[in-house]
């Protein structure tokens, strides 16, 4: 989509979660596991610090499934899942994101890689 490193904004639906995202989007995946299809996301992962909570850590809420290694966490209020933390060994800290929930993003735009997560 870019080929240099940009401050994103975005957040939920109500306006309550709110963050910013330091990203080039050149890593896009559309997951087919049961939570990522069901939401409709596409993700990029960028590392902790590449990622601030600007407001709302107080209207987050907490959903694990499976192994509970990845915190997918979703606004209280309007209910939408934005980006979801966990830890990638070796590497740190890692923020899912969700592209569609970026500032300005034209989701028809995005050319994001197939990942088969149903299978993993």
């Amino acid at each position: 989509m870019t080929d240099s490193m940009k401050t994103w904004t975005g957040g939920c639906h109500c306006g309550r979660v709110r963050y910013e995202v330091e990203s080039d989007l050149q890593g896009l995946f559309d997951c087919n596991c049961s939570i990522c299809q069901k939401r409709g996301t596409i993700l990029t992962f960028v590392p902790g610090p590449k990622f601030h909570l600007v407001s709302g850590d107080d209207a987050l809420t907490d959903y694990q499934f499976n192994k509970n290694v990845i915190h997918h966490l979703f606004c209280s209020t309007c209910g939408v899942a934005s980006f979801a933390r966990g830890e990638k060994p070796g590497v740190g800290p890692m923020v899912a994101v969700n592209v569609r929930c970026l500032d300005g993003i034209d989701a028809a735009e995005l050319k994001p890689t197939l990942i088969d997560g149903r299978s993993l």
